[in-house]
């Protein structure tokens, strides 16, 4: 009864506090941290690296380096945007090791379609697939823009990272995300209307 009290308090608590706990030898705080961010984390390394066993393993290094830095993490920082430039600087450094970018990103991205499918309406099986089609043509899309862009619009719209978040995780600067992103969206803009997909 007791542990499951400690679960609910723990699931209540914000990041930075169950870090200080974490800090002070509360396994279950760190548990806690993993459980909220292993998914999200897990994914964005996958759309990085494109490899699903990678993406794995470099995600459980990512943890292990988290956990090693923790008593280094500023809380004037949000634990997630420190978390991400983390996982950032070990995809980075694993397509640098490995230099797969070319044919990393083909792989495709079976495991993220249920998170499309939460809509406050039904739709139709017509409209259901229409929508499927136009999504996976905007996946392929994405993958082929350049590595630069790439990430930068995964963090933004994927991951819902604001501007500044995104210039904290890829040390960049702010005004350079911005025309980045400007341009990624452009060229996306650009190879949709050659497929002929006016609108999105």
């Amino acid at each position: 009864m007791n542990s499951a009290i400690s679960l609910t308090k723990l699931t209540g608590l914000a990041d930075g506090e169950l870090v200080e706990t974490a800090i002070a030898g509360r396994e279950d705080s760190f548990e806690e941290l993993v459980r909220r961010y292993q998914r999200p984390i897990a994914a964005y390394v996958y759309r990085m690296v494109g490899d699903y066993d990678a993406a794995l393993d470099l995600t459980q290094e990512v943890f292990i380096k988290v956990y090693n830095s923790l008593s280094r993490y500023r809380s004037e920082f949000k634990f997630s945007t420190w978390i991400y430039k983390i996982a950032h600087n070990a995809a980075i450094d694993h397509l640098r090791r490995f230099a797969v970018r070319g044919q990393a990103l083909a792989g495709g991205t079976d495991g993220e379609r249920g998170e499309a499918n939460i809509e406050s309406r039904r739709l139709t099986p017509e409209q259901e697939s229409e929508r499927e089609e136009r999504r996976s043509e905007i996946e392929s899309i994405v993958q082929l823009l350049p590595a630069t862009y790439l990430e930068l619009i995964v963090l933004r719209h994927s991951h819902d990272l604001s501007y500044d978040e995104i210039a904290e995780v890829t040390g960049l600067p702010l005004g350079t995300v911005k025309n980045r992103l400007f341009r990624a969206r452009e060229a996306m803009r650009d190879l949709l209307i050659k497929r002929g997909i006016s609108s999105v």
